[in-house]
C-alpha cells in the first residue's frame, strides 16, 4: 500500500519532484510513501509528510478510491492541510505550489496523473 497527500493551501497544491530511484527521478508526485506493517494508512501518511517535508499535516477527505499503481501496489490519497512547519525538500529535488491552471504543466509520474486529473476536476478546495 502506498499513500499520498494532496496538501492544499490558499487554493494551491504542493507538488514534489522525485530525486530517486533513477527511473523516476525528475518526475513529479504527491508527497507520501509506503505503509509500514501494522501502521494505518493515515498514520503512515502523517509520518511520511513529516519525514519527507518536515511538516505536520491534518488529513481531510479521501480523493477517489484505490488508484492502481501496478499489479501489486495501490495508491490511496487524502487531502491535507499544513498544521505546523513550512515544507522543505528533504527527499525531493524541489517542491512547487501549483494553482489549478498549472497542474497540467508538470511531468507527473504515471501513478499520480489520474489523481491530479481528479483533483483538477474537483477544484482545489
Amino acid at each position: 500500500m502506498v499513500v499520498g497527500a494532496a496538501i492544499l493551501a490558499d487554493g494551491r497544491l504542493l507538488a514534489a519532484q522525485r530525486a530517486e530511484p533513477p527511473h523516476m527521478a525528475g518526475g513529479w508526485e504527491l508527497p507520501g510513501g509506503k505503509v509500514d506493517p501494522g501502521e494505518s494508512d493515515e498514520d503512515a501518511l502523517v509520518r511520511e509528510c513529516h519525514e519527507e517535508l518536515a511538516v505536520k499535516v491534518r488529513l481531510g477527505r479521501r480523493v477517489g478510491g484505490d488508484w492502481r499503481l501496478s499489479t501489486r501496489a495501490v495508491l490511496r490519497v487524502w487531502t491535507a492541510e499544513l498544521v505546523e512547519g513550512e515544507p522543505q525538500a528533504l527527499e525531493h529535488l524541489q517542491l512547487r505550489w501549483l494553482t489549478p491552471p498549472e497542474l497540467q504543466n508538470l511531468n507527473w509520474l504515471p501513478g499520480d496523473r489520474p489523481v491530479i486529473e481528479a483533483l483538477a476536476k474537483q477544484g482545489l478546495t
